[in-house]
């Protein structure tokens, strides 16, 4: 079940304007062209900013993602049409045969349930055609980011178009081993409605991570370095055999 953020429909609508800078994405648009991938499937595509930018590019692009809201603002993006957006997740997909998957941002880590993770790399891998690749980034945990997610580190105001302000922050509630929860408040200055939304990433280590891959089928190619977060990430190249 997808987090409020992404699933309320008042909340969808607040994700791109709250987050405009998506220069972690240009790593991933790199990589398609590395690749040479014409057909992509993006996993937790979210409000489709990636998909739509490969779209542009004149990829194929299949959007996955279980919020529907966010599928909802996906759709009636400009060029939206041109993307096959599906309301679900890696483990129920149509038959595909892509170049290249993702899971960029907080995707992979928010597959937070062992079940449900090693689902999701099944479900890449009978996505993949033969050779392909599947890409996401997860965060090291020896760096532990969760300090940082404090009030005073977020804490912002923002005006958002045909909304008005926006007031926002999030506040760690629990980090309990490998799983670290926290809740992103949003306070709307229209009506004065507060919504909440909680959310819970689970931290892998690199070892952990590369141990799942070569057990459902993939070769580990590379474990790059993000740029947008230097030595902060590990951003897996995985192949499918």
């Amino acid at each position: 079940m997808a987090d409020d953020s992404f699933a309320h429909p008042r909340l969808a609508r607040l994700y791109d304007p709250l987050d405009p800078d998506r220069s972690d994405l240009d790593a991933y648009a790199l990589m398609a062209e590395e690749f040479e991938a014409c057909r992509v499937l993006d996993i937790g595509c979210g409000t489709g900013v990636f998909a739509l930018l490969l779209a542009d590019r004149g990829r194929e692009v299949v959007g996955v993602d279980p919020a529907l809201a966010s599928i909802d603002v996906a759709r009636a993006k400009p060029g939206g049409e041109r993307v096959r957006w599906i309301h679900g997740d890696a483990t129920d997909l149509p038959p595909l045969r892509v170049d290249l998957a993702t899971m960029t941002a907080n995707v992979a880590q928010a597959i937070a349930g062992p079940e449900t993770w090693h689902a999701t790399l099944r479900g890449a891998r009978e996505a993949l055609r033969p050779g392909g690749r599947l890409v996401f980034e997860t965060r090291d945990p020896a760096r532990r980011a969760w300090e940082e997610w404090t009030r005073e580190n977020s804490h912002s105001v923002d005006e958002v178009p045909g909304v008005g302000p926006v007031e926002s922050w999030v506040e760690l509630t629990e980090a309990a081993g490998p799983l670290v929860t926290f809740r992103w408040t949003y306070r709307f200055a229209a009506d004065g409605e507060v919504l909440v939304s909680d959310s819970t990433l689970r931290f892998r280590e690199r070892e952990e991570v590369e141990r799942d891959l070569r057990a459902h089928g993939y070769v580990v190619e590379d474990v790059r370095d993000a740029p947008d977060r230097p030595g902060r990430e590990f951003v897996f190249v995985a192949r499918r055999i």
